[in-house]
């Protein structure tokens, strides 16, 4: 997912959201540099493709 060459990059919220999972997981996610985090200090920044392959490859399935 890109808009203008860019990735889509969603707040923790939303990612939790998007994978109907929990933001703990996202955060737990970051933490063992599973997926990067992006954004300020005091937002975490998550690109949504990044994190929708990892779903699928923890599940075994993909997520629709």
């Amino acid at each position: 997912m890109t808009t203008n060459g860019r990735s889509r990059r969603v707040p923790t919220s939303l990612a939790a959201l998007a994978l109907g999972v929990q933001e703990g997981t996202i955060r737990q996610w970051a933490r063992r540099g599973k997926v990067t985090r992006y954004g300020t200090r005091r937002q975490a920044l998550y690109d949504l493709s990044e994190l929708a392959a990892l779903a699928a490859g923890e599940t075994g399935t993909p997520r629709t």
